[in-house]
C-alpha cells in the first residue's frame, strides 16, 4: 500500500468519526428546534455572544457563518423580528450597525449552551479516542 492509501479500518474510522459528528449535529438541531430556532439562527446567536464586545456586525456574522452578506442581513432581520437581536449604530462608524443579543436571546442561548456543553462532555472521550486512532 502507498503512503496515501487507506486501509478498510481507516474508512471505518472516518465513517465512525463523521457519524459521531452527525449525531452531535442532530442533537444540536433538535435542541434548537425545541426553543423555536433553526440551526443557523442558533449558530448566529452563539457567534454573536462569543464575539468580542462591539464586533458583531453583518459582515462579521457573514464571515463567521460562511454566508453572503445579504443572507446574513436577512438572518439578522429574522432574529430581530423574533425579538432576539437589536441593531445599534456603531459609535466608531455610523454607517455600520452592531448587532447585540437581547435579554431573551441571552436566556435562550444560555439554556442551549448548557445542554450542548453536557453533550460535548459526553461525546468528548469518544471523539478523542477516534482522533487518537486517526493519528496512529
Amino acid at each position: 500500500m502507498t503512503e496515501h492509501a487507506l486501509a478498510d479500518a481507516d474508512y471505518r474510522l472516518l465513517a465512525e468519526f463523521r457519524g459521531t459528528l452527525r449525531r452531535f449535529m442532530a442533537f444540536s438541531e433538535a435542541r434548537a428546534a425545541e426553543v423555536g430556532l433553526t440551526p443557523q439562527q442558533h449558530q448566529a446567536l452563539l457567534a454573536i455572544r462569543a464575539a468580542e464586545p462591539g464586533t458583531a456586525t453583518i459582515g462579521n456574522i457573514a464571515e463567521w457563518l460562511m454566508l453572503k452578506p445579504h443572507s446574513a442581513s436577512g438572518l439578522v432581520d429574522r432574529l430581530t423580528a423574533l425579538g432576539l437581536l437589536e441593531r445599534r449604530a456603531s459609535p466608531s462608524d455610523r454607517r455600520q450597525a452592531q448587532v447585540v443579543l437581547t435579554d431573551r436571546a441571552n436566556t435562550i442561548l444560555a439554556q442551549l449552551s448548557v445542554t450542548h456543553r453536557e453533550e460535548i462532555r459526553r461525546l468528548g472521550p469518544m471523539l478523542t479516542g477516534l482522533i487518537d486512532r486517526l493519528q496512529d
